[in-house]
């Protein structure tokens, strides 16, 4: 089984940009979201996957991903996902030997940036960026299948201070 093992933190400056390598756009939009497990489909660039994962809370879950046709993927994102779509700009950095991955929404979702790093094991010891702020590993709303049921332009300014 693939397990997706990853820590996702709040950012508390902007120094991260001077370090970034590599940009990606991500279209992506969910087929089913149900107790046990999302369907989602996603656009990164120029190559479109279908990806499934396990709704576990937490640093680790299953996940499942597979190369599909853009074309198809397009008419997916635009006939069956949900609404709203998550658009995003992927930004990648690499610090202290990990590749940090910085996701700045934008749609409904617009003003949210949040940080993960993928980890081999969940007890892995990670060097923190100074930009990095709290982690909100364990807080479901920053999870982007939420992010289409409940988006950023919605949240409480009690619930964007967290």
């Amino acid at each position: 089984m693939a397990t997706e093992i990853e820590r996702k933190f709040l950012l508390v400056s902007d120094a991260w940009r001077q370090l970034v390598v590599r940009a990606e756009t991500f279209r992506q939009g969910y087929l089913s979201n149900n107790p046990r497990a999302s369907v989602r489909v996603r656009i990164a660039n120029d190559t479109a996957t279908l990806n499934i994962k396990g709704m576990t809370i937490g640093l680790q879950r299953p996940e499942y991903e597979y190369t599909i046709p853009l074309a198809e993927a397009a008419e997916l994102l635009d006939q069956l996902c949900e609404r709203p779509l998550i658009e995003k700009t992927r930004h990648f950095v690499e610090f202290g030997g990990n590749l940090w991955e910085i996701d700045e929404f934008h749609g409904d979702n617009a003003g949210l940036v949040v940080a993960e790093v993928e980890l081999d094991s969940p007890d892995q010891v990670i060097m923190m960026p100074a930009w990095a702020g709290k982690d909100v590993s364990h807080v479901e709303r920053y999870y982007n299948v939420r992010l289409t049921q409940y988006p950023y332009n919605r949240w409480t300014a009690e619930e964007r201070g967290y």
